[in-house]
């Protein structure tokens, strides 16, 4: 029996929550109120959004691929743009992301993008992401403390993007305000001071790209922009437009959920006790483990889709068309019926289908990056500090539907 939380508050007859995503037990451990749900059924009527939600496993891996729900808002969902001028700059740089699209425009743009990304691609850059992970290591170890996510969770996404796009790497911090500003723009309850400096944002980012692009055509490279500008599908270019929305959606992708899942992998690993080399004794080993931090703390909770005709996403729930659903990517990965013991830590489990990087036609594009950037750096993080250690508590950021953390404060013994 499951019980609930004190903070959730549930009607059973009519299967909805009123859970404030920014209440602290919920932002440090959300996986209590997942059980509870889980042992209510397969879906739930969540107050604070006002949309219908799925938790199952089953419901939300089909959802993520049933062509009828879609991440491109419909005709009479599309937000005034009279109403929002303070979002001009913010609503451009989304109206031409190809997560926000759907085929015809989001095939063609994926299939340009997409070479890039291929696993035999991305597996080329192995000993790059080595060579960082031990360079950054070496730069904190004799100081036997440090906070990961800066020194390390942070850099390494952070440093292989924007090399792959050709973009200087002393920009790094300045992409990454860019980005913080941006995404909080997805949380729960985002006020006119945040959609500013995210709208801000938007128009410093995309004038960047747009000069910076304006460089690699004079003077092309053999980076991801230098080939985005070539590009051609079926005789079609991207435009100036998507050129700018591609580069930040990758660049913002690229390595703020990659960001979240290494500061959680390390600290459940950490969590587990013992020797952490353990799990990480072969590239088998390594890849289990890998996938079950995926699966066990992930840092994507919620993707919304909307409806484009009736469609019943789950027994006895039926959407109208232009209505939302959230997709809980987070409590899919924790659903008793799909996985044994959800909440034990299982490398190598024989139920193991996390949906942390989607699925369908917006399965993550970046999957086989992050995938080999948590392998290379879980692996060489603890080879070469394995007496690595908790200093304080993980501290969770309010960052819902993100589940990551603002600071990961460890420390280490001399010579190891």
């Amino acid at each position: 029996m499951h019980i609930r939380p004190a903070y959730l508050h549930f009607d059973a007859e009519r299967k909805s929550v009123q859970l404030d995503p920014h209440q602290p037990e919920f932002v440090r451990n959300p996986y209590d109120a997942y059980a509870f749900l889980h042992a209510q059924g397969p879906a739930f009527f969540w107050e604070n959004y006002g949309f219908w939600c799925l938790i199952d496993h089953d419901g939300v891996n089909r959802a993520l691929r049933d062509r009828r729900l879609g991440r491109q808002q419909p005709d009479g969902r599309r937000p005034d743009p009279a109403a929002r001028t303070h979002l001009a700059n913010f609503d451009a740089v989304e109206a031409n992301s190809m997560l926000e699209l759907e085929p015809p425009v989001h095939t063609r743009l994926r299939k340009l993008v997409n070479r890039a990304f291929v696993s035999r691609q991305v597996e080329r850059l192995r000993p790059r992401v080595e060579a960082l992970c031990h360079q950054l290591i070496t730069g904190f170890e004799r100081d036997h403390e440090a906070e990961l996510l800066a020194a390390y969770a942070t850099p390494i996404p952070l440093v292989i993007i924007t090399e792959m796009l050709g973009v200087p790497g002393e920009m790094g911090p300045q992409l990454v305000e860019w980005s913080h500003r941006m995404v909080a723009m997805y949380m729960h309850g985002s006020d006119e001071e945040t959609q500013r400096r995210a709208d801000a944002a938007a128009r410093d980012f995309a004038a960047f790209i747009r000069a910076y692009a304006e460089k690699r055509r004079a003077s092309p490279g053999d980076d991801l922009l230098s080939l985005l500008i070539a590009a051609k599908e079926d005789g079609e270019q991207l435009s100036e437009d998507e050129l700018v929305s591609s580069a930040i959606l990758l660049l913002n992708a690229g390595h703020e959920a990659t960001v979240h899942q290494l500061g959680n992998a390390i600290s459940t690993i950490l969590a587990q006790g013992g020797d952490p080399r353990r799990f990480f004794t072969s590239e088998a080993e390594t890849a289990a483990a890998v996938e079950e931090c995926l699966r066990y703390d992930p840092p994507l909770h919620m993707f919304t889709r909307y409806a484009y005709e009736t469609v019943e996403v789950t027994a006895g729930l039926t959407l109208k068309p232009g209505e939302t659903v959230g997709l809980m990517l987070g409590a899919a990965n924790s659903d008793p019926r799909a996985f044994e013991c959800p909440r034990s830590f299982r490398p190598g489990r024989g139920d193991q289908k996390n949906v942390s990087f989607g699925a369908g036609i917006h399965f993550c594009i970046g999957a086989p990056l992050a995938r080999l950037e948590m392998q290379v750096g879980l692996s060489v993080l603890f080879e070469r500090l394995p007496s690595l250690a908790l200093k304080a508590p993980p501290a969770y950021g309010d960052t819902y539907h993100f589940h990551g953390l603002e600071r990961l404060d460890c420390r280490w013994n001399a010579g190891s």
